[in-house]
């Protein structure tokens, strides 16, 4: 399967199993497994959906956000749990309004799930650690 690295976002052929041990970038040589949220932008995001045939959760967020800032330590959290299942990123929407734009963004957070290079699901609001562990444990 193909997945994208969390640090130098290269493309990365790693086999499917139910739990790895080690996986390392190709290119960068960094740990797979380090499950960070990545920061997408206009440059990189189709890219990345493209290319992962892992859901790809996206947080749509803006630094003034309360409810966005209250989400974020959860987001993490959650990310953590699923290496090489599911892919978490986050979008500024204050510095990258062409994305907040195209997806038609009109509250935040926002988040939405992107399989097969798809939108398939969107959720409009805060979610807590729990929520965001079955919001991702769907779509695996």
């Amino acid at each position: 399967m193909r997945v994208v690295c969390p640090h130098c976002k290269g493309v990365n052929n790693v086999p499917q199993k139910e739990s790895y041990k080690k996986a390392n970038c190709g290119k960068c040589k960094k740990s797979l497994l380090d499950t960070k949220p990545i920061e997408l932008t206009d440059n990189n995001l189709d890219e990345v959906i493209v290319n992962s045939d892992i859901p790809v959760i996206v947080d749509f967020w803006a630094p003034w956000c309360g409810p966005c800032k209250m989400m974020g330590p959860n987001f993490e959290k959650s990310a953590a749990k699923f290496p090489l299942k599911t892919l978490f990123a986050k979008v500024n929407t204050e510095k990258e309004k062409n994305l907040g734009a195209r997806f038609n963004i009109s509250s935040i957070p926002t988040l939405i799930v992107f399989k097969n290079s798809k939108e398939v699901h969107r959720v409009v609001g805060a979610l807590d650690e729990n929520s965001l562990d079955n919001l991702a444990s769907q779509f695996i």
